[in-house]
């Protein structure tokens, strides 16, 4: 198997994703290729994460994981992973489009003993005038539930925009209270096989809990939104830093598309 190879993904899957706002889906990547991209990956983190406090020192967003983005920018090994077709093209049949293009990539490495990931959305940070975003997590270990897989709010995406919630301890509070009052049913893996990834809309309220285990939770993910977006209006903090930061250049109303963002299937 190649990251040009496409994935057997059927038309149920493409179904469940659209109705629930996730899926899990495994052998994404076979486990056997991963060794290369997770040293590559774990290489770049170590060289370009400057997080030095203990967890101990630092707020809930912080103790969530190491976040290390656009690594793809940095090592040509994680260039590949990160505009590999194959995984693109999940991303564009999930969503019902022709073609994606790369907004970043990331990192999230959730440290031994690292703290929960409160409940939040990723489009609140993304200024995409779209409905057409998702995020590929991908473990690149065998992990489970005690290391924090992922824990979603099955059909939340069709709620849209929540509101300026960023990532912390209010977002666990508020989002939380809202996914009990709604009644979504929660979803979470109990295991996850080096190469497994989930797929996410940009609006689906997902969290994780603590990494209880011994061992790093090594995750690499993704992000991928419709070719033709454009740029939203900039109505939070978060998508000021965004847009200077993935889309540089652009202003509301713009196409979506600079050299950062490739489009990839």
């Amino acid at each position: 198997m190649t990251l040009n190879a496409d994935y057997p993904l059927t038309d149920a899957q493409v179904a469940q994703y659209q109705r629930e706002g996730h899926i899990l889906l495994e052998n994404v990547l076979d486990g056997a290729a991963i060794p290369p991209y997770k040293a590559a990956i774990e290489q770049t983190v170590a060289q370009r994460n400057k997080e030095t406090r203990a967890l101990k020192d630092r707020d809930t967003y912080g103790k969530a994981f190491l976040q290390t983005t656009n690594l793809w920018r940095h090592n040509a090994k994680v260039a590949e992973y990160a505009q590999a077709k194959r995984f693109a093209r999940i991303a564009a049949r999930l969503m019902g489009v022709e073609r994606v293009r790369l907004y970043h990539d990331q990192a999230l490495f959730k440290e031994a003993g690292g703290g929960l990931t409160p409940w939040h959305q990723d489009q609140h940070y993304w200024p995409l005038a779209t409905d057409k975003t998702i995020t590929m997590w991908m473990t690149l270990a065998d992990i489970d539930a005690d290391m924090g897989t992922l824990r979603f709010a099955s059909g939340s995406h069709v709620e849209g925009y929540l509101g300026d919630i960023p990532i912390s301890d209010e977002s666990e509070a508020q989002l939380k209270d809202f996914v009990e009052r709604k009644g979504f049913r929660l979803q979470q893996a109990a295991v996850m096989k080096a190469g497994a990834a989930t797929f996410h809309s940009g609006w689906t309220l997902h969290s994780a809990p603590p990494n209880l285990s011994g061992r790093m939770r090594p995750a690499m993910t993704v992000i991928y939104y419709a070719d033709g977006t454009r740029v939203s209006e900039l109505d939070n903090q978060s998508r000021v830093n965004d847009r200077d930061h993935w889309l540089p250049g652009t202003k509301p109303g713009d196409l979506a598309a600079t050299r950062l963002n490739p489009v990839l299937g």
